[in-house]
């Protein structure tokens, strides 16, 4: 499965990245996010290789759901496609931006890819095995690096969201005694915390499954883990509630290892 998400990322790569040295409108959509003609070509692409691979899986693709084409996924397995994660980024002329592809499976990520085309790196992860993709100029995979998260360093280092960094964030590194703080746009924070570079990042605020269950993927694939704050680990699949939309996800921390989430589990009276 993670051969057809690496080709169906980098084919979509290489059109984001056209379109990226080309310039491109930007529109609007009903929630005031931003949405480029790179966003909708990527989509596509990877759509179509979905769909010649795995025709009976269906996919939660984000520009999809945005034009009412919201597939039924009640018991079954599925796809998370966000085909240009960090689109602020894109349109800012910054090269964090991302493709993300993600399999889930009663609520769990179990396989997932993140590659960053204007950064020429892509991470990739499936059952306890997680690595980093170096990918040349014409789109290829010149090496794969295995990555496993860090053991917890004296002095820990969080990531934040650049566009969505809030008070409640700073709240948590004060509470949680972290001084040093990088902010980094799309869903490269999670594979910074799976190649051991960085040790927890903290999400206060709206994002969707398809933001963040690619990198969630890899993140656990490499010995991380994904917790909502009363300390359980992030399900996907979310529908149904009438006081939120589908596929929304609450508030939650990515940790490098496990032994704090373990910790927030024990603080909420959960059994770890």
């Amino acid at each position: 499965m993670l051969a057809i998400f690496e080709k169906a990322a980098l084919e979509a790569g290489r059109t984001i990245i056209a379109i990226f040295d080309e310039g491109c409108a930007v529109a609007t959509k009903a929630d005031s996010s931003p949405v480029t003609r790179a966003d909708e070509e990527a989509e596509r692409i990877i759509l179509a290789h979905l769909a010649r691979s795995y025709p009976d899986i269906p996919v939660i693709a984000e520009e999809s759901v945005a034009a009412g084409h919201v597939p039924d996924i009640e018991g079954k397995a599925f796809f998370l496609v966000d085909p240009l994660d960090g689109t602020r980024e894109f349109v800012d002329r910054r090269r964090e931006f991302t493709v993300n592809i993600a399999y889930v499976e009663h609520g769990v990520p179990h396989a997932g890819i993140v590659y960053a085309p204007a950064l020429g790196i892509a991470f990739a992860g499936k059952a306890g095995h997680a690595e980093k993709l170096l990918v040349g100029s014409d789109f290829k995979v010149t090496e794969r690096i295995a990555i496993t998260v860090r053991p917890p360093p004296a002095k820990r280092l969080a990531l934040a969201s650049r566009s969505h960094k809030n008070p409640a964030t700073d709240s948590f590194l004060i509470e949680q005694a972290i001084s040093e703080c990088t902010n980094i746009g799309s869903s490269l924070k999670f594979c910074l915390l799976a190649e051991g570079k960085a040790d927890v990042y903290p999400r206060f605020g709206r994002t969707m499954e398809w933001d963040t269950a690619a990198g969630d993927a890899i993140l656990r694939a490499a010995g991380g883990t994904t917790v909502t704050m009363d300390g359980l680990p992030l399900t996907y699949g979310k529908t149904g509630d009438k006081a939120d939309f589908d596929f929304a996800n609450p508030d939650f921390i990515s940790w490098g290892g496990k032994e704090m989430a373990v910790r927030m589990q024990m603080a909420s009276g959960e059994t770890p």
